[in-house]
């Protein structure tokens, strides 16, 4: 099994989180928890279904994955490569006009979103390239040809650093206190931009640290009350939609 970092041009850093090369010799199913950014990935061989409801749903080899607020299953064939691409939470938006709330919780083909000849050609040049170094490049050049001359939103960008600054506890009506913007306008733009509503997207901060935590020796009750749950039961409620499990269950797998 294979899973490589690589990490964008200067030009692609703001918008770009980092790449990975992955594959695999062995068919598998996996678990993906939900992430803050959207993901596109190219399969350059193998193929990638989604498992819901026990059945498969094959993916094209091109495809998008929104934001979502709650776990997914994915099926791999034998002998896979795929090359993904993690977007920071504001990087979608600069290389196209779709919206990206209305990818929340979906897969879909890539061609939704970009030029059907365009992916076709990546996809091409993607199935002959013999180093991890030569496919990223590839899709590198392919980003840069798309991304949109547009300023960042340094509204959305400081709501999302407030929203990591509190680990994901702050209230929205605080957020809409501190940047000086009533809720509907600010959860509109929101959306557009990142791919989920404030309180979502704070929600799954919120389940990143306590999944960090859940390694250190602090005890669920401690990891509970330390990240703002309500009660246990909450607590409880909120990690199984996240990851399919309890966290005592998740805690002992670590």
């Amino acid at each position: 099994m294979k899973f490589d970092q690589h990490f964008p041009t200067d030009q692609l850093k703001p918008y770009i989180k980092y790449f990975v090369v992955a594959e695999s010799e062995l068919e598998n199913e996996y678990k993906v928890f939900p992430s803050l950014g959207l993901v596109v990935g190219f399969q350059y061989k193998g193929r990638l279904a989604t498992v819901i409801d026990n059945r498969e749903i094959k993916l094209t080899s091109a495809g998008i994955t929104g934001v979502a607020d709650g776990y997914k299953v994915f099926k791999n064939s034998a002998d896979i490569g795929t090359l993904l691409v993690y977007f920071t939470e504001i990087g979608f938006t600069h290389f196209t006009s779709h919206p990206a709330n209305e990818l929340f919780n979906l897969s879909l083909s890539l061609d939704h979103i970009f030029d059907k000849n365009s992916i076709a050609e990546v996809e091409e040049r993607l199935s002959v390239a013999n180093t991890d170094k030569l496919r990223v490049k590839i899709v590198e050049q392919f980003l840069v040809s798309q991304l949109k001359d547009i300023q960042t939103d340094k509204l959305i960008l400081e709501a999302v650093k407030l929203i990591y600054q509190t680990k994901g506890a702050v209230r929205i009506k605080e957020l809409n206190q501190k940047l000086f913007i009533s809720q509907s306008p600010f959860e509109k733009l929101f959306r557009k931009v990142v791919g989920t509503t404030p309180k979502k997207f704070a929600s799954i901060v919120r389940f990143n640290t306590v999944l960090a935590n859940l390694s250190e020796t602090k005890t669920l009750t401690e990891i509970c009350y330390e990240n703002n749950f309500f009660d246990q039961a909450h607590f409880i409620k909120d990690f199984k939609r996240f990851t399919g499990d309890t966290p005592d269950n998740f805690k002992r797998l670590l």
